[in-house]
């Protein structure tokens, strides 16, 4: 017996039911960790997550990503001496923990609707030298005015420690919730955190990177996220092999775009995404 349609959701369950929803490996962490990092986040705008990944995995993913250092940036928001690699899933395994770790998942189950997406991940490494880059905040080329709930947010991973000196990210604690207010440069402060650390803030926190007057680089990755029902910054679904979806985890192959927001925002020809990596599959 069909059941009358009279909205778009009560299609809710089409497409988004044709493969079951995975569990979010957020779930694993203790809820209680999650609620001070949480208050942590919504006080100040930014909450450091410490000693995350150990010195054997950030061995690994040091040796997998300076061989891919090359060019330095083409402007002064990329930066004249600092270098960056893009589409970094479709190049390494090695950093597939910095996009997908559980600490990390668990806030962004509590700040964004299910199946958000990965809105792109990002090698950044600060020279000596390089100047202080312009403060920004991360989802505001989304056209929607402030004050606002955050349309995303990101984490930024120090694979060497940040120093005052080295380029650490630096933030203005509290901009998360300002309206159309700038900040101004006296309001800048660094993120110091060891190696192996993230910072994690909301899309709307006011951000930079710092100068490097130090005589050493700062290697660091970025992992920035968005709501399901937003254009992400790099199109993964056009620039990630098939093969390199298939190896990926559940939630980063989530978080790619293969999974629907209900009601079928996502589908391809009419069907869940999911179809393209198994065409001969079954509904579930």
């Amino acid at each position: 017996m069909s059941t009358e349609v009279t909205s778009l959701m009560d299609l809710n369950g089409d497409l988004a039911g044709t493969y079951r929803r995975t569990a979010s490996g957020g779930e694993s962490v203790d809820p209680a960790v999650v609620e001070v990092d949480l208050a942590v986040l919504q006080r100040d705008g930014y909450v450091i997550l410490r000693d995350l990944l150990t010195a054997e995995e950030l061995g690994e993913v040091r040796e997998a990503v300076v061989p891919l250092l090359d060019l330095p940036g083409r402007n002064q928001f990329e930066g004249h001496t600092t270098q960056r690699v893009y589409s970094v899933l479709n190049k390494t395994r090695a950093c597939d923990r910095i996009a997908d770790h559980p600490r990390v998942l668990a806030l962004l189950d509590r700040l964004f609707l299910p199946n958000y997406l990965l809105s792109m991940l990002q090698v950044i490494n600060i020279r000596p030298g390089e100047q202080a880059q312009m403060l920004h905040t991360d989802d505001g080329f989304y056209p929607i005015p402030r004050p606002r709930a955050a349309l995303g947010a990101a984490t930024i991973w120090a694979i060497d420690d940040f120093t005052a000196d080295n380029g650490a990210t630096d933030i203005v604690a509290g901009s998360h919730l300002w309206g159309d207010r700038r900040p101004d440069e006296a309001g800048r402060k660094p993120v110091v955190m060891t190696a192996g650390s993230c910072v994690f803030f909301p899309g709307t926190l006011w951000h930079g990177g710092g100068a490097n007057r130090s005589d050493a680089a700062r290697l660091a990755l970025t992992a920035q996220y968005c709501e399901p029902w937003l254009r992400p910054q790099e199109a993964f679904t056009l620039s990630m092999t098939r093969d390199t979806v298939r190896a990926v985890s559940e939630d980063i192959r989530r978080m790619l775009g293969y999974s629907i927001h209900p009601p079928f925002i996502g589908q391809v020809d009419g069907m869940h995404p999911k179809r393209l990596l198994d065409p001969g599959a079954q509904p579930l």
